[in-house]
């Protein structure tokens, strides 16, 4: 039933007249709006006249219909077998204790049989009871805007605590780690999910005054790709969470631009290392300084 005539245009926009007909009468121009919006314009004609009670009779003169719930379109097959597949992805329990589960539908694929064999094997625990919590808590904090209070271990193995008003969540498929990304904070505006020992909603009015700042101007590096062993594909993956842009120079040369944050930079020099001849970097100067002094603090240990 993947490409089953109920899926298509038609059927989607005469189920949301219905569904709107059940809720209220509708209107001649109610109705050509809905068409307008999720059908193509000639479309008004055949079917404002099929609802009528010449054909379908779904719908009445006065704008009522004489379904008395709204209508559903129901899964197919292959949709049922994704579902019972990202139920076994342990990601899903971070929004949900009770993932949609077909018992009777073969999953699609399993886990085991996807292998990414350029990530790191340190992610974080999905499953552990504690961040499962703090996500949540982030994610709530995310649609309502109000401030937390997040505690974490720094590099020196010290507890620090720090207010923050999250702005949203950003994953690394490479990392395989979720970072929140908020502002007002004094320990920068990235914070590892991974990392965060406890996460509590500021109770205190005083902190409801935790102002947003103006975060800081991206920073961007201009770099020309050669695609050599499928590079282009490994460098949007490996850059998938920064905003960037490609530009096609010639059949086997791109320019990429890739727009970060200074906490990030570390990353990206790392990164960019990783590729070898197939980048090479144009701009900034700043940032291809920073690829010299690396290479030589490596020569100098002899890596």
């Amino acid at each position: 039933m993947l490409f089953h005539e109920i899926y298509g245009t038609y059927f989607q926009t005469v189920s949301r007249i219905l569904t709107e007909a059940v809720e209220h009468p509708l209107t001649p121009g109610e109705i050509n709006r809905i068409i307008q919006n999720y059908a193509f314009e000639e479309s008004s004609l055949s079917i404002t006249e099929s609802l009528g009670a010449e054909h379908w009779q779904l719908l009445k003169d006065d704008g009522t219909t004489i379904l008395k719930n709204k209508p559903t379109i129901p899964l197919t097959m292959l949709q049922k077998r994704w579902l019972n597949a990202i139920s076994h992805d342990p990601r899903v329990r971070l929004f949900t204790d009770h993932p949609i589960v077909f018992p009777d539908v073969e999953p699609l694929f399993f886990p085991e049989d996807i292998y990414v064999f350029d990530k790191y094997s340190d992610g974080d625990p999905y499953e552990d009871a504690e961040y499962i919590r703090n996500f949540r808590l982030i994610l709530d904090a995310i649609k309502h805007q109000y401030p937390i209070q997040i505690s974490i271990t720094n590099r020196r193995g010290k507890r620090v605590t720090t207010k923050t008003i999250p702005e949203y969540l950003e994953y690394s498929e490479k990392d395989d780690k979720f970072r929140l990304i908020g502002t007002g904070g004094k320990l920068g505006n990235t914070i590892n999910l991974g990392r965060i020992i406890s996460c509590e909603k500021c109770e205190d009015k005083q902190d409801t005054k935790l102002s947003k700042r103006n975060r800081p101007h991206p920073r961007t590096i201009i770099f020309e790709l050669v695609d050599d062993r499928n590079a282009l594909e490994r460098v949007l993956m490996h850059f998938a969470h920064f905003e960037k842009q490609v530009e096609k120079i010639d059949d086997r040369k791109y320019q990429v631009t890739i727009h970060y944050d200074k906490e990030d930079e570390t990353e990206i020099l790392i990164r960019v290392l990783s590729f070898g001849p197939m980048i090479r970097v144009m701009k900034p100067t700043a940032f291809i300084n920073l690829i010299k002094d690396r290479l030589s603090s490596q020569k100098s240990c002899g890596l």
